[in-house]
């Protein structure tokens, strides 16, 4: 009789999985649909190369060839590090933050690509809705499929905001530098690939000494990523000659 019981027992756990199972799959599924449709209504009104053009033609786009390389090394690093890895979308980066998202019972932390910040800049809202995050995704694969690597970075410092008021790395460059991207030395470069985490935050105006602390992450994975030496990383954050000019904070 117990033995019955227990097979019972398990047996309806068993079915209660697979219901909860199935329920996901639907529910996720009709996420799926939900954000392709709200991917090619998007898409319908603007046009990706359209969308790009209208970023090129904004008063003092940054080509990718007039920024410095420790600055887009900055970038990655700071925001994507296998961005010239994946496909649109960094499956590891996405499961670190599904897992510490659970953890925290919050949508702290969100493991999009820079190419899935690009479209969420040019196309959705900034409301972490599942939705939108499922168009983000099917955008995020129209951009690799339509743009090289160096142009979706190029079109994505050219349209993230730095605070102050801008919204492009030309603009932060001349407002917190009085200079132009071109000529950003190496401490700048990496103060300025930290800011968009958190732009209120790490405003330079604002809170110069959190926007140091913010540089010396945006260091240290560099560091990690193999694109800074020990002895140049530590030239930056030192100010030395070696990192280009003292820094000089605007405000």
């Amino acid at each position: 009789m117990k033995s019955k019981k227990r097979g019972t027992a398990a047996l309806v756990v068993r079915n209660v999985f697979l219901a909860v199972f199935a329920l996901c799959i639907l529910a996720g599924g009709c996420v799926a649909l939900r954000g392709y449709f709200l991917y090619t209504s998007a898409l319908e009104r603007l046009p990706a190369a359209q969308a790009a053009r209208q970023i090129r033609e904004e008063e003092g786009f940054t080509p990718i060839e007039d920024l410095p390389q420790t600055y887009l090394d900055a970038v990655v690093s700071a925001e994507d590090r296998r961005f010239y890895q994946h496909g649109g979308l960094d499956i590891f980066a996405l499961g670190r933050a599904l897992f510490n998202d659970l953890r925290t019972l919050s949508f702290a932390e969100g493991g999009s690509t820079i190419t899935q910040q690009l479209a969420k800049n040019l196309y959705f809202t900034q409301e972490k809705e599942l939705t939108r995050k499922a168009a983000e995704v099917f955008m995020a694969w129209k951009l690799e499929h339509d743009f090289t690597k160096d142009e979706i970075l190029e079109l994505y410092v050219n349209c993230i905001y730095f605070g102050s008021g801008c919204y492009s790395v030309g603009d932060a460059s001349r407002t917190y530098f009085d200079k132009e991207p071109a000529q950003m030395n190496d401490s700048e470069c990496t103060l300025l690939a930290g800011i968009p985490n958190a732009p209120s935050v790490y405003d330079l105006n604002e809170n110069p000494d959190l926007a140091q602390q913010r540089q010396r992450q945006v260091v240290e994975l560099m560091v990690e990523n193999g694109q800074l030496t020990r002895h140049r990383a530590d030239a930056i954050l030192d100010g030395s000659n070696e990192a280009g000019d003292i820094l000089l904070l605007a405000g």
